[in-house]
């Protein structure tokens, strides 16, 4: 990547965060601009080196999360999670649609002790909105290690668009964000 000349290079920061299939998350995160790279993955369970059917299978303790590299300066955590929490539904324990189990949970995984405090503030807002009928159940919990998932979960939409999942569960989601935060995009959409 090239840098403008007297640019100064972006700053870079981590988020992890599991709001159901990592597929969509990885999908809405891949088209925010400020978003350098989103890598899924598994955290806050207690297996060591999990593999998909292990997460899948609800023997790891283990959420299906994405990591993401981004630029604070242009995509500040707190916009991260507001958009992170109104992309999926914050208010189902242990599901999201037709995904079931603690592996699909929603949870927000903070680095440091400033990321903590951003999280519960975002989620105090979002409840106080009453954006959903439930309350907001999205876990706030230390990241301890992340464990980036198998190479074929990569970009994974972006490869198999016309599968059925992608089409009938990733889409949706994607429009939404489209039609949500149209300023936030990193090029416009339709």
């Amino acid at each position: 990547m090239s840098e403008r000349a007297g640019a100064s290079p972006p700053s870079t920061a981590l988020a992890t965060v599991g709001g159901g299939c990592f597929w969509c998350t990885e999908a809405v995160f891949s088209e925010l601009r400020g978003v350098l790279g989103v890598l899924p993955g598994y955290a806050g369970g207690s297996t060591a080196n999990p593999t998909y059917e292990q997460v899948c299978g609800g023997r790891t303790g283990h959420a299906e999360v994405v990591q993401i590299q981004f630029d604070p300066a242009v995509l500040p955590y707190r916009d991260l999670l507001t958009i992170f929490m109104t992309t999926h539904d914050p208010t189902t324990k242990h599901r999201q649609g037709a995904d079931v189990g603690a592996q699909y949970r929603s949870i927000i995984l903070y680095h440091d002790d400033a990321q903590r405090a951003t999280a519960e503030e975002v989620i105090r807002s979002l409840d106080a909105q009453k954006l959903w009928r439930g309350k907001i159940v999205t876990e706030v919990v230390p990241l301890s290690t992340f464990y980036p998932a198998e190479e074929y979960h990569r970009n994974y939409f972006a490869r198999n668009p016309a599968q059925a999942y992608c089409q009938f569960v990733i889409v949706p989601k994607v429009a939404k964000l489209r039609k949500q935060y149209t300023d936030r995009l990193r090029t416009p959409h339709p």
